[in-house]
């Protein structure tokens, strides 16, 4: 099911019209709705507290250690989390965000969800991030969808898995759905499910979204991140990037001015927000997808889930909410849940299009 949004004439809301609310609509089979906690109603108080707000997983057994060679330079690592009868089971695959890493609290908050299903986790690093910049000799950027294709295929390939679900959140979601697009009718017969939280699908709107004043502390807290992971890396690489522009950077697009546009080959950001956003590729999408989305996040706009390439396509289901802030979406706690309500959703979602059978637990 694909939630329907109002006609429009114009992609970008008038501030008298409203998307569709999650809240409203009737939803599909067993997916939740999403209610914040009173105190929350703010997204930027929703992004603040998902970020800032200590989590802690007892029952989340410790993960193995694994090593993708997605490149002849470059060496991606997973903390994985696995059943005894692993090729038995279903596999999400999650992706972070941007400068987030495998320890993610999303990460390890759908990890320990899933586990308790039955399921097995592969939380995986992106190139860099998790103090991971001995691995590879280059930088990441937000389409490099074809590291995780290999590791979705070398987990059927090698592994035998049959049943993988792919999770992402922000700019992991813009992974996630940019390679389910890549895929197009053909897309491997283990993937069974795609889910994006908050994702970045026109990268170039969430980076001019980051410029307004009232989210500077986003943009700064980024770009921290950015000059202090490419100065990490010029430890392991000494004098293949030069640090001697990271002094003026201040801004998420004139760190991918100097840095990412030129190491891949783009023109420059503009061009690179074009081709690596999903939203070149989401009309494509084969695989069940579902995409969490919150009208009051503070830098990822929601008017481009309105386009038709993603309300025309019926394997793509979006849950459009009034409040969740940016890969947030916490309810109130109750019982054995914490809350969390989008970690619940991706859960429910790939249990629902994997292959059902014993393993399902609850």
């Amino acid at each position: 099911m694909t939630l329907r949004f109002p006609p429009f004439t114009d992609r970008r809301p008038t501030k008298d019209s409203r998307m569709v609310d999650a809240a409203s609509a009737v939803q599909a089979d067993d997916l939740g709705v999403f209610v914040p906690r009173p105190a929350l109603r703010s997204g930027h108080v929703m992004t603040l507290f998902g970020w800032a707000n200590p989590r802690y997983f007892p029952r989340l057994p410790a993960p193995t250690v694994r090593y993708f060679d997605v490149d002849r330079d470059s060496r991606v690592l997973a903390h994985c989390h696995w059943q005894g009868d692993r090729w038995d089971r279903p596999t999400i695959v999650m992706l972070h965000g941007l400068n987030g890493s495998s320890d993610a609290h999303y990460m390890r908050g759908v990890a320990a969800k899933a586990f308790a299903r039955g399921m097995n986790i592969v939380r995986l690093n992106q190139r860099n991030c998790g103090n991971t910049e001995h691995l590879s000799a280059g930088l990441f950027h937000s389409g490099l969808s074809a590291d995780v294709r290999h590791v979705v295929h070398e987990l059927i390939a090698v592994d035998g898995l049959t049943a993988i679900g792919i999770a992402g959140y922000s700019l992991g979601g813009n992974l996630a759905l940019k390679l389910a697009g890549e895929y197009g009718d053909a897309p491997p017969p283990a993937l069974k499910a795609v889910c994006a939280v908050s994702p970045i699908i026109e990268i170039s709107q969430c980076v001019h979204a980051l410029e307004r004043p009232g989210n500077f502390l986003y943009q700064w807290n980024f770009v921290k991140d950015l000059k202090r992971r490419m100065r990490r890396k010029d430890r392991f690489w000494p004098g293949m990037f030069d640090l001697t522009k990271l002094g003026g950077i201040r801004t998420v697009r004139e760190f991918d001015e100097a840095y990412t546009a030129p190491y891949f080959g783009f023109r420059d950001a503009e061009d690179y927000y074009h081709r690596a956003s999903a939203m070149r590729v989401i009309d494509r999408v084969q695989v069940p997808t579902l995409i969490i989305t919150a009208e009051d996040d503070p830098f990822v706009p929601v008017w481009p889930l309105r386009d038709p390439k993603v309300t025309d396509n019926v394997n793509v289901t979006v849950l459009a909410c009034t409040h969740g802030g940016h890969c947030g979406f916490v309810g109130l706690a109750s019982g054995d849940d914490d809350g969390y309500w989008a970690e619940q959703q991706i859960v429910t979602f790939v249990v629902r299009h994997a292959e059902s059978g014993s393993w399902i637990i609850g």
